[in-house]
């Protein structure tokens, strides 16, 4: 059981702080997405973990073991860990059955057991018809889905993969998300996932750390974060949401602009800055007036709106000069101009604290 704990891991470069202090322990087994912008320090965890780099406060342990510390930092071979990078890394002179059970042969595992563990996991990975093919003759999901290979044989404690999908087109990544999740739960090592793709997070990972310049947002299985976002950062960064700002009147009610609205969730502190959070789709469009008492109503002005398919993504204007998007069916199309009212149900607006 490898459990990897962080203690107060800090790591800057010069007077630039990259990690701050992050304090996490994810359990063995678990699939954990770091995920956050470019520069929030998720890859810099990585490769801390990995030992590329040392620390420069804190430490790492992973089950009983300090593999880095300002003590003492063990370097990457002794550390039980693989890594996938962006790139696939794979040796383009060998076949993918010499590629994947490469690490096998640094260990001097013999020939015959080479091959049965070669053979097992392409046929885990669903490849074992490509075993004497070479990279260039394979799609980039099945080139992919060989670095995992080969990163899983050698058995190791924890598995590192940084944006390990960014080089495949939309269709190949959506395929992969799910053989991701697939193979992680045939194997259970203990996964650390970086990624700036919510989608990925959300599709693959048992828990999501949300990062922000070098510290931790918010951890949470991905129904938590998506729905109940701890901070405005989180809530902007976890699927498309709106953001109305406004005065807390007590903590459950926001005012903008003469305008009320009330939050069926989330808590607000009465007398200060706060503001609300609203998904795209679950603002509402209507081009009549609504019943007499209908809390959360406002006439609007619709923008502009664009045709996707499946939905129609409007941004229409409150009077109060706040502007919102809008996820609505396809089959509603209203030109720029017209005048509607716009529908923010309680039980789907979400109080944030200023």
């Amino acid at each position: 059981m490898a459990a990897v704990e962080l203690r107060g891991l800090t790591k800057r470069f010069g007077d630039v702080t990259v990690v701050d202090r992050i304090d996490l322990t994810i359990a063995h087994g678990l699939l954990v997405c770091l995920l956050g912008p470019s520069g929030c320090g998720k890859t810099t965890i990585l490769r801390l973990l990995a030992g590329f780099i040392e620390p420069s406060a804190g430490e790492i342990r992973v089950g009983d073991r300090v593999v880095s510390s300002l003590a003492r930092t063990l370097p990457p071979e002794q550390r039980k860990m693989s890594m996938i990078f962006q790139s696939y890394a794979l040796w383009p002179h060998m076949t993918v059955g010499e590629n994947v059970g490469y690490g096998l042969m640094l260990r001097k595992l013999g020939h015959d057991d080479t091959r049965r563990k070669v053979e097992a996991i392409l046929h885990a990975i669903r490849l074992d018809a490509h075993i004497n093919r070479y990279p260039g003759e394979l799609s980039g999901g099945q080139q992919q889905r060989v670095a995992l290979a080969r990163a899983l044989i050698v058995e190791p404690e924890t598995l590192l993969l940084d944006e390990p999908l960014s080089n495949l087109d939309a269709n190949l990544r959506e395929e992969m998300r799910f053989e991701l999740r697939r193979l992680h739960d045939a194997y259970r090592y203990t996964t650390i996932y970086v990624t700036h793709d919510q989608a990925e997070a959300m599709t693959t990972a048992d828990r999501i750390v949300v990062m922000n310049a070098g510290r931790i947002e918010q951890i949470g299985t991905p129904e938590e974060i998506y729905e109940r976002p701890g901070s405005e950062f989180v809530a902007r960064f976890i699927g498309g949401t709106n953001i109305i700002k406004g005065k807390a009147l007590d903590r459950a009610h926001l005012a903008i602009s003469g305008l009320t609205l009330r939050c069926g969730s989330g808590a607000l502190v009465p007398g200060s800055d706060a503001a609300l959070s609203i998904r795209l789709h679950d603002a509402r469009l209507m081009t009549a007036a609504p019943p007499a008492g209908t809390e959360n109503v406002a006439p609007a002005t619709i923008l502009r709106h664009t045709f996707l398919g499946a939905s129609r993504d409007y941004l229409v204007a409150l009077g109060s000069g706040d502007q919102l998007r809008v996820s609505a069916p396809p089959n509603l199309s209203l030109p720029p101009g017209a005048t509607v009212w716009l529908h923010l149900p309680p039980e789907r607006c979400l109080g944030l604290g200023d």
